[in-house]
């Protein structure tokens, strides 16, 4: 018996060795193959970027000049500063931000309250409302747009505002709009971030929730104390998520807001306000003020995207 175990385990070496360099080079093809499709997302991700960039930092002449690719030979900042002079950057940057910072915050209060009650609260009809919150996700805002338009210009806070001063209020031009969406949870994807955060309470070992009830809390103070102190990693992914989409929109502030300038509203008319009968500085001026559009979220994301990557993978919205 024993020499027919040294004899197995002699044969199980000997394949383990001539199986090895095969082993080997299935290893080495799959961080080849992986190598390569990384590199190329990262080529398409990036290109774009770069490219701005490297035309943001030129001259005229050397978009001229076929010797001339990336790196131009007459470096100069002037593109960024007529950019900047043309959006306003300064005005343009701080609307930008408040508008992008405040309805963030309301949205990651207002969904995660929603989601709360979702997750935790059990009454009638729970889930019908919480399927119709996420059935927005997919509701064109084109569809609502009248609605939208109607309603803010004639506000009327269940007619109590038409009762006592005979007539709505407008509210077009000032940032109630994104105010009362926001705090509401009806702002951009408020349907994605009442599922995420839905998901992650629902994560909570509930005996948490429990020996705070025990301990007298009552649902808000548990809400607060407990739920809100665990759920940084939903509170990341949300957070993130809705200031990117928030800078990034053109629907609702060219809707809402004629007066008040953004940069995603003064960007598309950058061609025209340019005013040169010369196409390509035009052109360069236009990449340049798309840059200066960017960098804030290439900032932001520079800074925090170990956090955002950890977030997202504890949330669990990749799988």
């Amino acid at each position: 018996m024993k020499q027919v175990v040294v004899k197995a385990a002699a044969g199980y070496a000997r394949y383990a060795r001539e199986k090895q360099p095969l082993l080997k080079m299935q290893h080495f093809a799959w961080v080849l193959i992986r190598a390569v499709l990384v590199t190329g997302l990262c080529f398409v991700i990036l290109y774009p970027i770069f490219f701005k960039i490297s035309i943001s930092f030129k001259e005229r002449a050397d978009m001229l000049d076929p010797t001339v690719l990336w790196i131009p030979k007459h470096f100069t900042l002037d593109n960024f500063r007529f950019a900047a002079h043309t959006l306003h950057y300064a005005d343009t940057f701080l609307n930008s931000l408040f508008i992008s910072l405040l309805t963030t915050l309301l949205q990651v209060i207002s969904c995660s309250l929603a989601a709360f009650g979702f997750a935790r609260l059990r009454f009638k009809g729970s889930g019908i409302l919480f399927a119709l919150a996420v059935f927005t996700i997919v509701v064109p805002p084109q569809t609502l747009m009248i609605p939208t338009y109607l309603n803010f210009r004639f506000f009327d806070l269940a007619g109590l505002l038409s009762l006592f001063g005979g007539h709505g209020v407008n509210l077009l031009d000032s940032y109630w709009p994104f105010i009362l969406q926001a705090a509401t949870g009806m702002g951009i994807k408020s349907g994605l971030f009442i599922f995420i955060f839905r998901q992650f309470f629902r994560g909570i070992p509930k005996e948490l929730e429990e020996a705070a009830y025990i301990d007298g809390c009552g649902v808000f103070q548990t809400f607060y104390r407990i739920m809100l102190p665990n759920a940084v990693p939903a509170i990341v992914t949300v957070f993130l998520f809705s200031f990117v989409w928030m800078w990034n929109d053109n629907y609702y502030v060219s809707l809402l807001l004629t007066r008040i300038k953004v940069l995603s509203t003064m960007l598309p008319t950058m061609w025209t306000a340019t005013q040169f009968e010369d196409g390509l500085y035009a052109y360069m001026i236009k990449n340049t003020g798309e840059l200066l559009f960017i960098a804030p979220i290439i900032i932001l994301y520079v800074f925090v995207q170990r956090y955002f990557v950890e977030s997202v993978e504890r949330t669990g919205i990749v799988g």
